[in-house]
């Protein structure tokens, strides 16, 4: 390496401007200048004189662009400030008194879907909390894995946690990295792309075979004392949130997908009580 590449490399990275940072989400979103501009109702010249730092935009503006890229909250608040705004979302911890209703509200939606099991998780899916079925599941995991918060992906994929239970973990962990790829695409989160590639390092097999076509989606299918429960699952978000913390808060709920898995979870209930 040679003096010079040693000097440049060793020198702060340039804070982008805010035209650098629209120009990086509108490519990130596959639009044009011209498709962006339709979008936002301005022209495409202005467009371009704020992509190159000719012209400064308006708070307003930076706004509306940031909606029509459909950039996260937490984003937002990075253009705001590269426009030389303040940030117009706060973000909050979620044991704030000023989040109590929504907390609530999460946690009546994990107790109401008893006996089944829900989480909630934030946006690198480290556990936030989760009603009382999800510990049953878990019974024999090594406790150093369970350290809280503990990352339900990698908790997914570990090979001394769920993986050797789940009976279809080549459908089903690559199920969850197509869903973590789109999410590293949508945010450009380092540490999502991070927890992407690390994932991919994990012994999980290839997927064999197309799935049979009685599957209407794809399932979590869990071995557990010699059975095996199997379960679909959806996954809910705020709507409307204005505070970064909600915004990327996810609640994930599994169902029953057959009879034995609806009655072995009521036994489970049952014996919780």
């Amino acid at each position: 390496m040679n003096a010079h590449a040693s000097t440049a490399r060793s020198e702060p990275a340039r804070p982008l401007h805010i035209g650098e940072h629209l120009r990086e989400w509108r490519q990130r979103r596959h639009l044009s200048q011209l498709d962006l501009a339709g979008d936002a109702e301005i022209s495409a010249r202005h467009l371009s004189f704020v992509e190159t730092g000719r012209s400064a935009p308006s708070r307003d503006m930076v706004l509306k662009l940031a909606e029509r890229l459909d950039v996260p909250l937490r984003e937002r608040n990075v253009l705001l400030v590269a426009a030389g705004f303040a940030p117009a979302f706060p973000q909050r911890p979620l044991d704030d008194p000023a989040l109590r209703s929504a907390r609530e509200a999460i946690n009546m939606i994990l107790k109401a879907h008893e006996p089944n099991p829900a989480l909630a998780y934030d946006r690198h899916w480290n556990l936030v909390s989760a009603n009382r079925m999800l510990a049953p599941l878990l019974a024999g995991i090594p406790q150093r894995l369970l350290g809280q918060p503990f990352n339900v992906l990698r908790l997914a994929f570990h090979p001394e946690a769920l993986a050797p239970r789940t009976v279809n973990l080549a459908e089903w962990c690559g199920h969850l990295l197509e869903r973590l790829h789109r999410q590293c695409e949508a945010t450009a989160d380092p540490e999502l792309i991070k927890l992407y590639n690390d994932l991919k390092s994990y012994p999980i097999p290839a997927r064999a075979a197309p799935l049979s076509s009685d599957n209407v989606a794809i399932p979590f299918r869990l071995r557990l004392d010699g059975e095996v429960l199997t379960f679909l699952s959806t996954t809910m978000v705020l709507g409307t949130p204005v505070d970064v913390t909600l915004s990327e808060l996810a609640l994930e709920t599994f169902f029953p997908a057959d009879d034995l898995t609806a009655r072995r979870m009521r036994e489970m209930a049952a014996q919780l009580k």
